[in-house]
């Protein structure tokens, strides 16, 4: 299939040049990079008319997907926030998934159960997987924190065996360096 090939490159396109933008993006790059994503995917879209059947299915779900990959790449490297790349994760498990299940209408009776099953059990390992990582993140992050003001009750005592200003920039200095107010 060469519009896989065609929809794949656009898809590398469309996602190394969203890397390039980072979390301090500015509005307008950001509506700039989102009205990129809308044409390429009009003109991958487009592509897919010299297709005809499933083959021209396939095509579009690709084009769909990596719409859908981009701007959850582009939300991610704009906010930075973990949840959307959560969200990124998820819109690719989601991608992948449509097109899986739209190549598995070229086969037919236990083939295409199959397909169908794997598809969707690939699915549903990739969106776990992606919350799973949230899951994790917010534990580590718990746990520095935890440790942090572990390590600030130990630098805090050390400090109360000083009297005046030498124990209160040592305080100070135990509050600054493991991020205590």
């Amino acid at each position: 299939m060469q519009t896989t090939l065609k929809t794949t490159l656009i898809a590398a396109a469309l996602l190394s040049s969203s890397l390039a933008f980072s979390a301090t993006m500015s509005k307008a790059d950001h509506s700039a990079a989102k009205d990129r994503i809308s044409v390429d995917y009009k003109a991958a879209k487009k592509a897919c008319d010299t297709n005809s059947g499933n083959a021209k299915d396939i095509c579009v779900e690709q084009a769909k997907g990596v719409e859908k990959v981009a701007l959850a790449d582009l939300q991610f490297q704009f906010s930075g926030k973990s949840a959307d790349a959560t969200k990124l994760a998820i819109a690719k498990s989601d991608a992948a998934y449509a097109v899986a299940k739209e190549m598995c209408d070229d086969k037919a009776g236990n083939d295409k159960d199959v397909c169908v099953k794997e598809a969707k059990a690939a699915h549903t390992k990739g969106v776990t997987d992606a919350k799973m990582s949230k899951e994790i993140h917010a534990a580590v992050v718990d746990a520095n924190e935890t440790k942090r003001n572990a390590d600030y009750k130990v630098a805090a005592e050390k400090c109360d065996a000083l009297a005046g200003d030498a124990k209160t920039g040592c305080v100070n200095t135990a509050k600054a360096k493991f991020g205590q107010k």
